[in-house]
């Protein structure tokens, strides 16, 4: 009886254990190799896309959350986009995001800042970042590829359970050669190889079959490139944007 009872208090004492304060490593976390991309405080390893510094207004560290703010809905002409200084190839990626009613935004991977600057964002693969209920952009597009979780414009999210607007939900990318998965609140919701010979009949399929996606090589398959966080023009929350090299 009297280990039945210290293991229940042991358990009620975890049941009360003071959650992980965001933006922060664990212990097991630093040992594992992950790092933080967003410390919770400052920028420090970010700038604007196209850009040798970052963003002088539109984007702002609030509470523990790096925020862009809500302008005129139009893509990466308001504030702009930021990209992280340094370039991934295989690696697992955490970030929880919040979005506001209608709101549009997206990370973005394997980010190549082409010459000349692009009109819109810069190119990369997508994990789409989407108030599906209320912004157009989640019927447009294929069966559901442009809805949240999903490579946007390319394979749809399936399976997935977003948690309402105004509540974090976390996302993660995880990419180890070709092999690519998107999970939304820790369930897989995308599986693809980039570069398979499915992979570029989606593409040319998508929007990025244009010749400006592939001046300089096919689209989504590039050896390495930058993590981007995209000003659509709506007031988006990130935090938590962890990163660990495979």
């Amino acid at each position: 009886m009297k280990q039945l009872f210290l293991a229940g208090l042991v358990l009620g004492l975890l049941a009360f254990e003071k959650p992980q304060t965001p933006n922060t490593l664990t212990e097991k976390e630093r040992k594992e190799g992950w790092k933080l991309l967003f410390d919770g405080k400052t920028t420090n390893g970010w700038r604007g896309a196209y850009k040798d510094k970052f963003p002088e207004k539109g984007w702002n560290v609030e509470d523990g959350m790096l925020i862009i703010q809500q302008s005129d809905g139009s893509e990466s002409h308001s504030f702009g986009d930021i990209v992280t200084t340094g370039e991934y190839s295989d690696f697992d990626l955490t970030f929880d995001f919040k979005l506001t009613e209608g709101a549009n935004s997206g990370l973005k991977y394997f980010v190549e800042e082409h010459t000349p600057k692009p009109k819109g964002s810069a190119f990369g693969l997508e994990y789409q970042v989407l108030d599906d209920d209320k912004h157009p952009d989640a019927k447009m597009g294929r069966d559901g590829n442009r809805t949240v979780g999903s490579l946007y414009d390319l394979i749809p999210a399936s399976g997935k359970k977003a948690n309402p607007i105004g509540e974090w939900n976390t996302g993660r990318v995880v990419s180890k050669g070709k092999h690519v998965e998107h999970w939304l609140n820790g369930k897989k919701v995308v599986d693809y190889e980039r570069g398979s010979e499915n992979f570029r009949k989606l593409v040319a399929m998508s929007k990025y079959k244009a010749p400006e996606y592939n001046a300089s090589g096919r689209f989504g398959e590039a050896p390495k490139g930058h993590i981007l966080l995209q000003d659509h023009g709506n007031r988006v929350a990130f935090r938590n944007i962890k990163i660990k090299t495979l």
